[in-house]
């Protein structure tokens, strides 16, 4: 038994030097991304969101958050998840290719000025990548949630885009933080837009 509790309390050490190792590096960029997200709302957009696996749970949670609330009370604010809907993801896979997934599906709701939350722990996720490429045909800015070495994804965004790339190699880590990073962008959107200062 001994042994299974010291694994336990390896996860949750190693979970909270993940965390530690991100904000001692990523403070302003996770700041930057969510007054990004702010203005966003303000001007009449939407957000978009995609992962694949685990970050699209990420995905489904951050547009929930939106369409819901996050931790005070608020107007609904527009969200779309783009790995939600499984008969537009099966029919785009079947029809065309998995890669397509989000792109096809970006191609038809995205509109210049919106923004795209692309998650994908590794970087290299083919279809988050067609996405950012959607993206940026349709002048939408691209907030990209990533770790280890930021993979191809880190390749392809420009200058308007912003990259939050968690320290780390283990996804389980990197999922763990970037749903905090989530919970930090959910917070400065309550924060700028409807001044709900408690934390």
């Amino acid at each position: 038994m001994n042994m299974i509790i010291e694994r336990v309390r390896q996860h949750f050490s190693d979970s909270i030097q993940t965390k530690i190792n991100t904000a001692d590096s990523l403070l302003e960029v996770i700041g930057m991304a969510g007054k990004k997200v702010a203005q966003c709302l303000l001007d009449g957009h939407k957000i978009m969101s995609c992962g694949n696996g685990g970050s699209a749970c990420d995905a489904l949670h951050f547009s929930g958050e939106m369409l819901n609330r996050f931790k005070h009370e608020r107007p609904s604010l527009p969200a779309i998840a783009l790995a939600a809907d499984i008969s537009t993801l099966t029919s785009i896979a079947n029809d065309y290719h998995y890669n397509e997934v989000f792109a096809k599906q970006l191609r038809a709701l995205g509109q210049a000025g919106d923004l795209l939350l692309a998650i994908s722990t590794s970087g290299n996720s083919d279809n988050v990548i067609n996405a950012i490429k959607s993206a940026h045909d349709r002048n939408i800015n691209v907030i990209a949630l990533t770790g280890h070495d930021g993979g191809k994804i880190a390749e392809i965004l420009t200058g308007d885009d912003i990259e939050i790339r968690v320290p780390a190699v283990d996804t389980a880590r990197i999922q763990e933080t970037h749903l905090l990073v989530i919970h930090c962008i959910c917070d400065i959107v309550d924060f700028q837009l409807f001044d709900h200062g408690e934390l």
